[in-house]
């Protein structure tokens, strides 16, 4: 029997906060269909929230006028998400905060969505300036989703 050819559901989202509510639904309905674990779906919609809301606040600089693209491409063993803005990507590289100091109010409590991000889905890619725009991929394997509960 062949192989099925990946399907995509694409999203064109205002540069608005709160749509990125809009994208987690459609990912929840995408992963559930697919046979993800609850545990590992809200993983999912935590981590694309936070890819959302940067590309909303630092990629389009909060232009409404400006649209996030999501991008979600689904195979037999994965999910892919692409989350598109018009700004110049991603120019740091990801180390981990300091919680404890984010905990007691010495540092600012904002600044962990890159961390959560990867914490949260299997693959994580940054690419800055291509042709569509700066986008955030990330990918969550459907192999070995059942023991995260």
């Amino acid at each position: 029997m062949p192989e099925k050819a990946p399907t995509s559901v694409e999203l064109r989202l205002p540069s608005r906060l709160g749509f990125e509510k809009v994208a987690m639904g459609t990912a929840a309905n995408v992963a559930k269909l697919m046979g993800f674990s609850e545990a590992r779906t809200e993983d999912l919609k935590t981590a694309l929230s936070e890819a959302i809301i940067n590309a909303i606040e630092h990629g389009n600089k909060l232009q409404e006028s400006l649209a996030v693209v999501v991008i979600m491409t689904l195979d037999a063993s994965s999910l892919e998400i692409k989350v598109v803005d018009k700004g110049k990507g991603v120019t740091r590289t990801v180390s981990r905060p300091d919680i404890e100091a984010k905990i007691k109010g010495d540092e600012p409590t904002r600044g962990l969505g890159l961390f959560l991000i990867e914490q949260l889905v299997d693959e994580v890619e940054y690419v800055s300036e291509s042709l569509e725009g700066s986008f955030t991929r990330l990918v969550i394997h459907l192999e070995g989703n059942e023991g995260r509960d």
